[in-house]
């Protein structure tokens, strides 16, 4: 019989703490001890949040929550609900049900504690003002990161280096940190992380990770030493091209002393994820695998496709219509960029294999032999959008000039999305074949134009 007071005898307490945790983040991992694929863990991380018998998760839009009415029970910032502990809120600035959910599908996902923000560059300048370095060490990539940066040096005079030169990496000091894209915006080429692993031991610093380009289940950072990854979440996480998301996910030995401070900082920098994005990006996670897998695979099929038919000795100079598919591609294509090209993928033994055997990512270049072509391609394709950002169902080319002014105006980014890569080849080629017409017409005196564009 139980006592008075409601306390259990020491041998029962001592045999409670060795059972599995039966509910809360420990359910499926005490019901599954060899564990969940990627896919399960997606639709079922955050089953210990449900507090209603509804399958789908309720969308909630309230940016405040009431105390207990027991006055015994108000401590601050501390809400529990005793029918809903794991969905326990004081204001939507700390907390909110729909992001809640979603930080715990990108915990199980990413292999650490993740905190989402309003978006990727949200996320990024998080990191940098925790971490606080005198310097960060970073090479090209995603143009908003440098101009975070730029931001931070006006306030602390954060100095920044190159990444891809050994002298400017060896004036890091300890607690420096260096800030590693992989792969890489806009090429999707791919960067060695245990490299920058041992870098970072060596000198004493942080390695951070953006893995925008590269969500799982094809890349790993944590896995492979960063302390933190971050990601667009707008993008993979998102997937369907309507939400704004950044998030950090911690190696799990910073999560004692990082977690709460960060949390903490976000309440106070205020760039929290709003609870419509905490609810689209949690519908969307369900699908994470199903989609990056099939994107990736395409991506493959269409770079293969690309390289093969631009491998001609020389570009032709006047094409005709009785040319092959690769004269015509060969005519404008001068080169294309993407991981699975690199020497080391070739390798079985090499650091890019095992660092992502599940595929190389959805997004690649292409580089025109002219950049008056390149401006012009898009306009003269039927499925893929001319838009910019990624990751999305759809599929995406972008005259890069448009948002990232200072690259090469002959480049166009790629995003491939979930339409069969056999009618995206066809529209590549349709557009190539549109963009030849209109050479051939202009040489002729016909005029042309872009009476080919949509």
């Amino acid at each position: 019989m139980a006592s008075d007071s409601g306390t259990q005898p020491p041998a029962v307490l001592k045999e409670a703490e060795q059972t599995p945790q039966l509910d809360g983040p420990g359910q499926l991992a005490a019901a599954f001890p060899m564990g969940l694929s990627l896919a399960s863990r997606s639709v079922h991380a955050d089953d210990y949040i449900n507090s209603h018998p509804a399958v789908a998760p309720p969308m909630h839009v309230s940016t405040t929550f009431r105390y207990s009415r027991k006055p015994d029970d108000l401590s601050p910032w501390t809400n529990v609900n005793p029918a809903a502990p794991y969905d326990s809120h004081v204001y939507a600035r700390n907390s909110a049900p729909n992001t809640t959910r979603m930080e715990a599908v990108l915990t199980s996902a990413l292999g650490g504690p993740c905190l989402t923000y309003a978006s990727g560059l949200a996320a990024f300048h998080a990191i940098v003002v925790f971490l606080n370095p005198k310097r960060i060490a970073i090479g090209g990539g995603y143009h908003g990161c440098h101009g975070v940066i730029d931001v931070v040096a006006r306030l602390s005079g954060l100095q920044k280096v190159d990444l891809e030169d050994e002298a400017a990496l060896a004036t890091l000091r300890p607690g420096d940190v260096i800030h590693v894209e992989t792969p890489l915006n806009p090429t999707g080429e791919a960067r060695d992380l245990a490299h920058y692993r041992r870098v970072a031991d060596k000198l004493g610093c942080y390695l951070t990770v953006d893995a925008t380009f590269a969500p799982p289940p094809l890349l790993d950072p944590l896995a492979l030493g960063a302390d933190v990854a971050m990601h667009s979440a707008t993008k993979y996480f998102g997937g369907h091209s309507d939400m704004l998301s950044g998030v950090l996910a911690l190696r799990p030995d910073h999560a004692a002393a990082w977690l709460a401070r960060l949390r903490e900082d976000r309440l106070f920098l205020g760039s929290v994820m709003g609870s419509l994005e905490g609810w689209l990006g949690v519908r969307s996670l369900r699908t994470l695998e199903l989609r990056v897998l099939r994107q990736s695979a395409s991506a493959q099929a269409l770079v293969d496709w690309l390289a093969t038919a631009t491998t001609a000795p020389t570009a032709p100079t006047a094409p005709t219509d009785a040319d092959s598919d690769s004269a015509v591609l060969s005519s404008f294509v001068l080169k294309i960029q993407h991981a699975s090209l690199q020497p080391e993928a070739k390798d079985p033994t090499s650091w890019l294999r095992a660092q992502m055997p599940n595929g190389y990512g959805p997004v690649f270049a292409l580089w025109l032999r002219d950049a008056d072509d390149a401006r012009r391609l898009p306009s003269k394709l039927h499925l893929f959008h001319h838009a910019t950002s990624l990751g999305g169902v759809e599929s995406l080319i972008e005259w890069r000039a448009m948002s990232d002014i200072g690259v090469d105006k002959r480049l166009l980014r790629v995003s491939v999305g979930v339409e069969a890569w056999e009618d995206l080849r066809e529209d590549l080629l349709q557009g190539f074949r549109a963009l030849r017409a209109d050479a051939v017409a202009a040489r002729a005196g016909t005029g042309g134009g872009d009476t080919a564009a949509r």
